[in-house]
């Protein structure tokens, strides 16, 4: 018995010792709101706290605009008859005579097919020499060869045909049915035409964007934007980028939610309650529905109106808290849209800590039991 009452200081200093460790260095998963709250300028931190509420969600539902700039919109759309060096031609020659200077005996016309124009822009068509034709239309240079050939045969009639444009190219790539390198011909100078003749775009169309190189500019758009909205749908020029990608942007979720990593767009739009849901919704069992955060940059222009000021010149990290028990704030949290590289930051609910230390100081409590029991055994 006296054996056993020398253990039962040791297991209480050993419980003591327990809480003091649990209240201090328990596992969670990341800051709670008041640690939050405590790091605001207001308490001379460098984060502006803000809770969400209607205007808020108005001020802040600034998605960046996708388009084509003046450069793509006002290009008219490329004349696909203009000849240019690369294009390969086909021509057919009638001679009004038995035995003419081309065609074969018996016959009287001439098929000069797979003719291509050279990079001086030059074809070379017997009897009638080496003729210009780059910067003619089909119709031009027929014209040309026929008074070319008309001191060589009598009525000579030409017809001249654009087979290919391998001058007048432009480049697919990314997410369509086919990659390659296509020419702009009659029925493919637009964007969308070139995209069909592509093979169509293999990406979701929610999330799908097209981005147009040409020299130094770039443009992007939504691709349901390029179909509901005819300005997209730009005039092509030879040496054109097409690029089909996946929308790239993302948020970061962490805390007390379904999952934590980095989460993709899933739609051109996101609100703070798709955010969430998308991640699995909030922890049942340890999350804080009044201590949910949107960690972000703001824009100047933003901050300022914001908060009522005129100075701020450099992005202002602000944290945007919803308190998601109030039935206003489930509306305002629907409003409230999610940016590009936006964090979503869950909270632990107070009472998790507590049960962590109880539940570290009960298994500890036992083990020191165990532990005087086998000492007074």
């Amino acid at each position: 018995m006296k054996v056993l009452m020398s253990h039962k200081p040791a297991a209480l200093a050993l419980v003591i010792l327990t809480m003091g460790v649990a209240a201090c260095g328990l596992p969670r998963s990341g800051p709670n709101k008041n640690e939050i709250l405590a790091g605001s300028v207001e308490k001379q931190g460098d984060t502006v706290i803000v809770p969400v509420t209607a205007d808020v969600a108005r001020l802040t539902n600034v998605v960046p605009p996708l388009g084509f700039g003046k450069g793509f919109v006002g290009a008219g759309v490329v004349g696909s008859d203009v000849i240019r060096p690369g294009d390969v031609l086909a021509l057919t020659i009638w001679e009004n005579v038995d035995n003419g200077l081309l065609a074969a005996q018996g016959l009287n016309s001439t098929a000069l097919q797979e003719m291509q124009v050279d990079g001086d822009g030059f074809i070379f068509v017997p009897y009638a020499g080496r003729i210009k034709a780059a910067g003619n239309t089909p119709e031009g240079l027929r014209r040309i060869i026929t008074e070319k050939l008309d001191a060589q045969t009598p009525d000579p009639q030409v017809t001249v045909a654009r087979v290919a444009g391998d001058g007048a190219t432009v480049s697919v790539m990314g997410g369509v049915g086919g990659q390659g390198v296509y020419p702009i011909e009659r029925p493919t100078r637009t964007l969308s035409a070139m995209l069909a003749r592509a093979g169509g775009v293999a990406i979701e169309p929610e999330v799908a964007q097209i981005v147009v190189t040409r020299g130094h500019h770039s443009g992007r758009v939504w691709l349901k934007d390029l179909y509901s909205n005819p300005q997209y749908d730009i005039a092509l020029r030879p040496g054109d980028v097409i690029l089909v990608e996946k929308d790239q942007r993302s948020f970061t979720a962490m805390g007390a939610t379904g999952t934590q990593t980095r989460v993709p767009f899933e739609t051109q739009e996101l609100s703070a309650v798709e955010a969430i849901a998308q991640v699995g919704g909030l922890s049942t069992a340890y999350a804080d529905p009044k201590g949910v955060f949107v960690l972000r940059d703001e824009e100047p222009r933003i901050a300022n109106a914001l908060l009522g000021r005129t100075d701020i010149a450099a992005p202002q990290r602000i944290a945007y808290i919803l308190d998601l028990t109030e039935p206003s704030a489930l509306f305002d949290a629907r409003d409230f849209m999610i940016r590009d590289k936006d964090t979503v930051y869950v909270t632990e609910a107070p009472y998790v800590q507590w049960t962590k230390i109880l539940s570290a100081i009960t298994g500890t409590a036992n083990s020191a039991n165990s532990l005087s029991s086998a000492a007074g055994n």
